[in-house]
């Protein structure tokens, strides 16, 4: 198995690929990741105009260190093959990733996986193109342990809430936070794909929140999703960027914390001791795991934000 390329989702900026004004204006954003869509964003009638678009965003921009994605269309849809050709052929060296929406099935992945290994292979390409998938349909959620374990190329799995919410025949107004369900209406299906994607070695960034003017619950459902181990979420809109950036990074004072804790762990077991007492709480070896992941998330971002 290749090693998955390590890059940074503290938030993915959904921009249509049809409006160059918003690709140049979310190339100078700061963010880590930007997916350019050709799907739900663009109308029919504008898909083969906004591929140029993206192409020509994607070679003429400067995106920094930014994850530079493309949502093509579903592998359903008459639009799939002639997106992924012409972003390939016009801007592959360019590309980190594709997105690919509505993923129901492990022979789905296997389509696309095939696909690029031929376009890799006769165009020379020796750095190979990630995927990120959206689980939006029952069947997805249903097959994910086979959807998730069928490619190395796959580094990143996403809930798309909106579409999801239809065919699970759920409360439209959960996507917005206002669902009459008494708690949290995504529990299940965010604990699901995290531990998916933890056991497969994989990124799981939460999805869209559509009410883009309501600051408040947009920061409380990003706390929510990074509770259970998410590493980012979604912004429709560049307002929502830095709440996105901000929650999934540690907090500064939690960082420091846990630096103590493990340089007093450190100290402990020189002298023999498995179990302290540390600033009020008993600490052993589970304890300052859970701190380390803190502390290494944090230079992960140091390193790979700069």
């Amino acid at each position: 198995m290749s090693a998955r390329p390590d890059r940074l989702r503290r938030c993915q900026l959904s921009v249509p690929g049809s409006n160059a004004r918003m690709m140049e204006k979310a190339a100078g954003l700061d963010v880590d990741h930007v997916f350019l869509d050709l799907e739900d964003a663009v109308a029919p009638a504008e898909k083969a105009a906004a591929r140029s678009k993206v192409v020509h965003a994607l070679n003429t921009l400067d995106w920094g260190r930014k994850t530079r994605c493309v949502r093509v269309n579903d592998i359903t849809s008459p639009w799939v093959l002639d997106d992924v050709l012409a972003v390939f052929e016009g801007a592959g060296d360019n590309l980190d990733t594709l997105m690919l929406p509505k993923i129901r099935t492990a022979a789905d992945m296997a389509f696309f996986d095939l696909l690029l290994t031929h376009l890799e292979s006769r165009a020379g390409r020796t750095r190979r193109i990630g995927l990120e998938i959206l689980i939006e349909e029952v069947e997805g959620m249903h097959n994910l342990d086979a959807i998730v374990a069928a490619t190395d190329r796959l580094e990143a799995i996403v809930l798309g809430m909106v579409d999801y919410s239809a065919s699970q025949n759920m409360d439209p107004l959960g996507a917005v936070g206002r669902s009459a369900y008494p708690g949290d209406l995504w529990h299940y299906a965010r604990n699901r794909m995290i531990v998916a994607a933890r056991a497969n070695g994989l990124d799981m960034v939460d999805g869209p929140f559509s009410d883009i003017g309501n600051r408040e619950t947009f920061e409380e459902e990003c706390r929510r999703a990074l509770a259970l181990g998410c590493v980012g979420k979604w912004a429709l809109h560049p307002d929502q960027v830095e709440v996105a950036q901000r929650c999934f990074s540690p907090d500064p004072a939690a960082v420091e914390r846990s630096r103590r804790m493990q340089s007093a762990y450190d100290e402990a077991l020189k002298a023999g001791v498995g179990a302290i007492r540390f600033e009020g709480e008993m600490v052993d070896v589970a304890t300052v795991r859970t701190a380390r992941r803190v502390t290494d998330a944090a230079d992960r971002i140091a390193r790979l934000a700069g």
